[in-house]
């Protein structure tokens, strides 16, 4: 099996066109450019650069050398009107990451992360604790220290397919849109990647990406269903126990990829051998379409079979807005339905991101969750946030 879709992929990259790269709006690769790439930034302040330009003119001639990095951090915190739990959440994501051009049409990607918590509860689990179904703060949780990326990455020369081997994060590719990132969009896990999809922790695998025609794309990975970013293993092929997905899409064309885009995801995990994770697996529909490169309505559906996923059906509908100055705004609502927990739980999310400069980033939001699953005493919760990012 393992060889097959191993072969598969070979096979699919060596032989027709891909899509250009694999890197979405909070991979490595999209993190290291300032601004969306499509709007005419106009930024509000030079900071940090004003402060430390030395420091910026070394990585500018490193950059000339084909060695990027960025040093970045992000704060967040979360307060709620939750009749259960803390109350109360704040933690903070410390990064280093970048990537090196080795050849032509080679580069290693690397980031590493120490993820931590202020509080007793990070506020990855302030929902949870305070009675909702519900990730609240995706990826601000207290693992600490974890190597989230390192990675080979080899495309064809006309951009024709890309693959990527090494230690990977699925959710860099795997039904993402514009507004996926969790560090510079949403933060509810409904509006970043689809909840019904149980992907697994940054690990070993192989992913790779086709262009099967002007507008036409597919995307395939396999990786490791039990990785620990903590610590890393390269046994995940003699263990077995897999991540997979597959996924065909269209775009407007493969610069606009992840801002108009209609895709199709399949995917399955295997159970764990520990019986810590039953077998699951499911599809979910994305569409978003950018429209006068200012605003992104989003339509995002997803239905799981098993019970490893936080939920069994999910809907989500909203709609994004850029600014000139990179300034971005956001409103969502989700529908969602959990397996073996009575009634529908319904979450708004607004969020607005100012940017005051290529490295300072401030974005309030506000969570409301009507019929939160796991406190039946409470009819609804009310979150506020504040997400602060600094890079160097």
């Amino acid at each position: 099996m393992i060889g097959r879709l191993v072969a598969a992929l070979s096979i699919a990259c060596a032989g027709m066109a891909s899509a250009q790269g694999l890197s979405g709006p909070s991979s490595v690769e999209a993190e290291l450019k300032p601004g969306d790439g499509l709007t005419d930034p106009q930024y509000r302040s030079e900071f940090p650069r004003n402060i430390a330009p030395g420091w910026f003119r070394w990585k500018d001639r490193l950059a000339e050398g084909g060695f990027r990095f960025n040093v970045d951090y992000l704060a967040l915190g979360q307060s709620t009107n939750a009749d259960l739990g803390t109350g109360e959440a704040a933690g903070g994501i410390a990064r280093v990451y970048g990537s090196w051009q080795a050849t032509e049409r080679g580069s290693l990607t690397f980031k590493i992360e120490d993820r931590h918590g202020y509080t007793d509860v990070a506020p990855q689990f302030l929902g949870l604790d305070g009675g909702a179904l519900s990730i609240t703060g995706t990826a601000f949780n207290d693992n600490g220290l974890l190597l989230t990326n390192l990675f080979w990455t080899q495309r064809a020369e006309n951009g024709a397919w890309t693959l990527q081997v090494g230690q990977i994060d699925v959710t860099d590719f795997v039904d993402i849109y514009g507004l996926v990132s969790p560090y510079s969009g949403f933060q509810n896990l409904s509006f970043n990647t689809n909840p019904t999809i149980n992907t697994p922790n940054q690990g070993i695998g192989i992913a790779g990406g086709i262009k099967l025609n002007e507008n036409f794309y597919a995307v395939a990975s396999v990786a490791d269903a039990n990785a620990d970013p903590s610590d890393p293993s390269l046994d995940v092929f003699s263990d077995g126990n897999l991540f997979k997905s597959f996924e065909i899409g269209y775009t407007s064309g493969f610069d606009r990829i992840y801002f108009d885009n209609i895709h199709l995801t399949l995917w399955h995990a295997d159970a764990a051998d520990d019986g810590s994770r039953a077998e699951d697996y499911g599809g979910v529909f994305s569409a978003a379409w950018f429209v006068d490169n200012k605003w992104m309505p989003f339509f995002r559906a997803g239905a799981s079979k098993g019970t490893a996923a936080l939920y069994d059906r999910s809907v989500s509908v909203g709609l994004g807005y850029y600014g000139r100055n990179t300034d971005l705004a956001g409103l969502g609502l989700n529908w969602a339905e959990a397996r073996n927990i009575d009634g529908d739980q319904f979450t708004l999310e607004a969020f607005y991101r100012f940017s005051i400069s290529p490295g300072l980033q401030i974005t309030p939001s506000l969570q409301f969750i009507s019929n939160p699953l796991l406190n039946p005493n409470q009819d609804s919760i009310t979150l506020f946030s504040l997400r602060t990012r600094i890079v160097f």
